[in-house]
């Protein structure tokens, strides 16, 4: 060794020296730090306490306390899909680690940035069946992105920022890293070895221009053509979604969102057919089946979508910009593919057509047969005076919310479905719910992460009598957190989307639908500190609204809803985009 490097060596190793020991569990609260964490959704235990300890006091990180660990990471979502960051989780082992596991997989299907950090038993009892051990690598490796064990203490920082890359890079997700007790309470001096080694360098890929090109030629030629976006377009960021409406508008077509998507394009515009899908418009479904061109960004071609695979946009040509290449030609083959970030493709497809005139009148004939979709009014309903009915509740509610910027979430159901009919959103972030997974008891937690997120902004749950029962609990965090959360029940007595199936589909045979022995929700709700009021009176739906919102705290608004309302229009299962049933002995089919 020569003298410069012996030196070198003398001072790594006095500065060691000098520097004091941490245990893995403070270098986690440092490594969440250095990621920009603010906010930990979580739930203690035994096997995470010594993490625990190390929050105690912690003044950089703010620690929301739910009732559930499912709950924990509905709440991260709510926060991560209203930030644009990853949201984090911190619970113990066995139960508080499984009970995750429905979270982790909503996150997934909806490809939500979470970071579930979970006890563990220590190193050297692990398959030994001890107190509250389980296998949470093995549980949480199909319904996570990735997921790891820390061994040893010096790896925290490492796999703390690999996690987060994990999260937020490509296609959004959850990560989960499990943390043994005993790794959480060994001590180790940390080497300050800066970011070179450990951060990901992005590079940037090339734009596939000859596909770029392609599409921008088969939108110019298009005499039919639809724009389809999905939640990977809000995923994609606010760059995304204004390039996609500069697209949109520059090309004079339709443009339809799924259920993910909603906000992505401004409802008001009237470009705006509605939401596509099972409970989707008239106009958006018809317009899909009868296109000659759709071009569909950070969407997946769900079922839920698509209707009877083989009569989907029959005669269409199709184009799909996605940031995940499986998820290109999976359900769908497509014309042209084009792999990559939505915000820089959209951009680089914007400057394609950027040199060419569309004639708006070249369109023209396309609009008309959408005027006559249109006019058919597929979300009309006829109000009555003896009860309310759900679609008149939503209808009210947005009448209240319009200018307000809320922010919305839904549990999943009937109500679900009504909510995303009848409520317009202008911005991406405003629109909180379970896609994929349709996992009841999402919203509630949702909004309170989100509210967390946005201490200012108003924020609504709608819900159903029987989602709202999944994480009721969560009414204690929020007068813990002190989130003036509403909570708008749309209660019908029922689980409304199931027992409309089993009238359409099962010949009415209600199996077990009928959501007997239900609580007095005001008293519940009034028990956990929340204020509350039941609405049955159509006349007085308005004046019960206005006091909802208007709370300074949070207020549990229980709506009496006609209790047999289906939700129209409808694509009845394993039917195609031309077949939509307007009511229940009525089906347009075009």
């Amino acid at each position: 060794m020569n003298d410069r490097a012996l030196q070198s060596t003398l001072v790594s190793a006095h500065k060691a020296a000098s520097r004091p020991a941490l245990t893995g569990a403070q270098a986690l609260i440092d490594a969440l730090v250095e990621a920009g964490v603010e906010v930990i959704f979580g739930y203690p235990g035994g096997a995470v306490l010594p993490v625990y300890d190390a929050l105690h006091g912690e003044r950089r990180l703010r620690h929301v306390l739910v009732r559930h660990e499912q709950a924990a990471v509905h709440a991260a979502e709510g926060y991560a899909r209203t930030t644009g960051k990853a949201g984090v989780v911190l619970v113990t082992s066995g139960p508080g680690m499984s009970n995750t596991t429905t979270g982790l997989l909503d996150a997934l299907c909806d490809s939500v940035a979470v970071v579930c950090i979970s006890g563990q038993v220590a190193s050297n009892l692990i398959g030994s069946d001890a107190f509250q051990e389980c296998d949470a690598l093995g549980i949480s490796r199909p319904v996570t992105k990735w997921n790891a064990q820390i061994r040893s203490a010096d790896q925290v920082r490492s796999l703390v920022r690999k996690a987060f890359r994990e999260a937020t890079q490509g296609r959004p997700g959850p990560v989960l890293l499990d943390f043994p007790k005993d790794v959480q309470l060994a001590s180790f001096v940390p080497v300050l070895d800066g970011d070179a080694d450990e951060v990901a360098k992005s590079r940037q890929k090339p734009l596939p221009r000859a596909a770029l090109r392609e599409a921008a030629a088969l939108i110019r030629a298009a005499k039919r053509p639809v724009f389809y976006g999905g939640g990977g377009l809000i995923n994609s960021g606010l760059a995304a979604t204004d390039a996609f409406t500069q697209l949109v508008r520059r090309t004079g077509a339709p443009c339809t969102l799924t259920l993910m998507g909603l906000g992505a394009y401004p409802a008001s515009d009237p470009q705006f057919l509605g939401m596509l899908g099972m409970h989707g418009t008239l106009e958006a479904n018809l317009a899909m089946h009868n296109a000659d061109l759709v071009v569909c960004v950070g969407a997946r071609f769900d079922d839920r979508v698509t209707g009877k695979l083989s009569e989907f946009c029959p005669n269409a040509k199709k184009i799909h910009l996605d940031i995940d290449p499986a998820s290109i030609n999976k359900l769908v083959r497509v014309d042209v593919p084009i792999v990559g970030d939505g915000a820089q493709l959209l951009q680089a497809l914007n400057e394609e057509l950027a040199p060419f005139a569309l004639d708006s009148a070249r369109l023209q004939p396309w609009w008309s047969m959408i005027a006559e979709w249109r006019a058919e009014n597929s979300l009309g309903f006829d109000k009555r005076e003896d009860c309310i009915v759900p679609q008149q509740l939503m209808q009210s509610l947005q009448t209240q919310l319009e200018g307000r910027d809320a922010i919305v979430s839904t549990d999943v159901g009937q109500h679900q479905m009504w909510a995303a009919q009848h409520l317009k959103f202008e911005q991406p972030h405003r629109w909180l719910t379970s896609g994929g997974a349709g996992t009841m008891g999402y919203g509630l937690p949702a909004a309170i992460g989100a509210q967390i997120a946005h201490p200012d902004k108003l924020v609504v749950c709608v819900s159903g009598d029987a989602s709202v029962l999944m994480n009721i609990q969560e009414l204690s965090t929020a007068m813990q957190h002190r989130t003036p959360v509403k909570l708008v029940l749309c209660n019908n007595g029922y689980m409304g989307m199931v027992r409309q199936w089993q009238e359409l589909i099962h010949e009415g045979r209600y199996s077990h639908s009928y959501t007997e022995a239900l609580p007095d929700f005001v008293a519940v709700a009034k028990g956990f500190g929340w204020k509350a009021r039941r609405v049955t009176d159509p006349a007085e739906l308005e004046a019960a609204l206005a006091e909802c919102l208007a709370s300074d705290g949070p207020f549990f608004l229980d709506v009496a809803v006609a209790a047999q309302e289906n939700c129209f229009p409808m694509i009845a299962n394993g039917c195609g985009h031309q077949h939509v049933m307007l009511g229940a002995n009525r089906v347009y089919a075009g």
